[in-house]
């Protein structure tokens, strides 16, 4: 049956006309309906659907669907809670709830969703995997590890999701476990190598041993013939992590100019353009519109050039508990793109501004400071501002050429990043965030601190109640309201160190490399 040979002329006369039609016939129906765009007779068809194959999943899903994607959300959440309750093991109904719920900040009940739904039993290797990207993309590790171990225990043992588990486990400081997990997905498959393994295992531990199994293992990969680009520049940066740490400085800046010089040839970073928006940020006035502050929370960006520090500090800062971190945060870049090319009114200010809210604030115990720690939302700010005058802007500065070493020491995922496989381009980045933030601090005075990252790790507690004071947390020297471990996930290279004592042989860094690494002294330094 299709729609061009039903009767039309009413709601009613095409729900007659499917009555005695198969499932597949009411299927086809509604979402013909819904692509022409005649969403109230495609509900109609779905709702009475429902009605005729209450036990079907396929209409169930449809039906909550297209609610969901016509503002009833409300009523699509409670089809599929109840959906859920009388078939708790169906993956595909637990990931569009979790897609439902993701669109409104709550976060925790999309974990408990999950979790629940993959605590019943067996679920095939793919679906599980999707289950843990998900959880992963939204941030959400505990939940994701926590899957993956499982579905491992019951008999899974698929490399792939020792290599998920590996990666999660670094989050999470799971970190002998991680090493287990990498090992055995290694002894099942040699392509586990490139599922950037090499670059988790020399970021599990400080090594201060040469003789440590690891650097053999190393080793060996550069020797393995048919070795992928990709793989071996990891195993390079490794290996120059690894002699990092054994303080030869010599082997590490060699192993890192390899890397790095094998990482620049795929580069696809432009000077031209990122000095053309930086030019642009500084020339375009303030936004002529600005949302009234936040009633009773505070939304704190933590930004700077990466790897000056500003993980360190939100995890400091994520000791209070009135204050909650919430990770490296894409939304307001999102909103960024999505704004550029009109000239945004109160009303789409404040559709971003609820959105990205709800991001922020989430659905677990709530706080009154939140903050995103998305370092090059640097870039942002008077964005931010617009959005909350209240806002307060943290921008973290270090010694450039420890900046500038510690980006070049790193392997990034993130191809905005791949201006930091070249010693210029990181020199270009550093002056221009220098720039941008001296302009923010002359627009917004009274909402823009930096803090130095060498306060941080030389007088850590009063540079902690420095901060703090200046946000209004109550009582920012009060230790014993504080909370003594820090056990958010960190998604970043700063995984292990994050996670350490605060110690100092970072500051001064790179005076270690300069002679290996002559273009340091060139990083202008005021």
């Amino acid at each position: 049956m299709t729609i061009a040979n039903t009767p039309l002329g009413s709601v009613s006369a095409l729900l007659d006309a499917l009555a005695s039609q198969p499932q597949d016939d009411w299927l086809a129906q509604g979402r013909a309906l819904a692509l022409r765009s005649d969403t109230a007779t495609a509900l109609a068809v779905f709702d009475a659907a429902a009605t005729r194959f209450p036990e079907s999943a396929e209409i169930r899903l449809g039906l909550a669907g297209l609610l969901w994607q016509n503002g009833h959300s409300e009523r699509a959440e409670q089809l599929l809670h109840e959906w859920l309750q009388s078939h708790p093991g169906d993956t595909g109904a637990a990931f569009l709830l979790a897609s439902l719920l993701r669109e409104q900040g709550r976060l925790f009940a999309l974990g408990q969703v999950l979790l629940s739904a993959f605590a019943q039993g067996p679920q095939e290797v793919d679906t599980v995997i999707r289950a843990v990207e998900m959880l992963d993309d939204y941030g959400r590790p505990n939940e994701a590890f926590t899957i993956c171990e499982n579905a491992i225990r019951a008999g899974t043992d698929d490399p792939r999701l020792h290599a998920y588990a590996g990666m999660l486990g670094i989050q999470l400081g799971q970190f002998e476990r991680t090493r287990a997990h990498y090992v055995r997905a290694l002894e099942q498959t040699p392509d586990a190598i490139d599922w950037n393994i090499p670059l988790g295992l020399a970021g599990l531990q400080r090594y201060t041993d040469r003789g440590h199994d690891d650097f053999a293992f190393f080793h060996g990969l550069l020797q393995r013939p048919g070795l992928s680009e990709p793989t071996r520049r990891a195993v390079l940066f490794a290996l120059g992590k690894a002699h990092d740490d054994l303080g030869d400085f010599a082997s590490a800046a060699t192993y890192f100019r390899q890397a790095n010089t094998l990482a620049h040839a795929g580069s696809q970073w432009s000077r031209k353009l990122w000095k053309r928006s930086i030019e642009a940020r500084l020339a375009a006035p303030a936004n002529p519109l600005t949302l009234p502050p936040a009633d009773d929370w505070t939304p704190v960006f933590i930004v700077g050039v990466p790897r000056s520090g500003t993980t360190l500090l939100a995890q400091r800062l994520a000791r209070y508990p009135s204050v909650k971190v919430r990770g490296e945060l894409g939304w307001l870049s999102f909103w960024e793109q999505r704004l550029a090319t009109v000239s945004p009114s109160r009303q789409q200010l404040e559709e971003a501004a609820g959105q990205y809210a709800r991001q922020l604030r989430q659905d677990d115990e709530p706080a009154h400071w939140y903050i995103d720690k998305q370092p090059l939302n640097l870039l942002r700010v008077d964005l931010a501002m617009a959005l909350w005058p209240n806002a307060r802007i943290i921008h973290c500065e270090r010694d450039p050429r420890d900046t500038a070493l510690s980006l070049w020491s790193q392997s990034f995922h993130d191809p905005a990043h791949d201006y930091a496989y070249d010693m210029s381009d990181i020199a270009t980045v550093i002056r221009d965030c220098r720039r941008l933030a001296a302009h923010w601090r002359e627009r917004y005075p009274t909402a823009f601190l930096s803090v130095s990252y060498e306060q941080v790790v030389e007088a850590p507690e009063q540079t902690l109640a420095t901060v703090a004071q200046w946000l209004g947390v109550p009582d920012p020297t009060a230790q014993a309201a504080m909370l003594p471990e820090q056990t958010n996930a960190i998604a970043t290279a700063s995984a292990w160190q994050a996670r350490q004592a605060v110690y100092t042989h970072a500051v001064g860094r790179w005076k270690h490399y300069l002679p290996h690494m002559p273009e340091l002294a060139a990083i202008n330094t005021r």
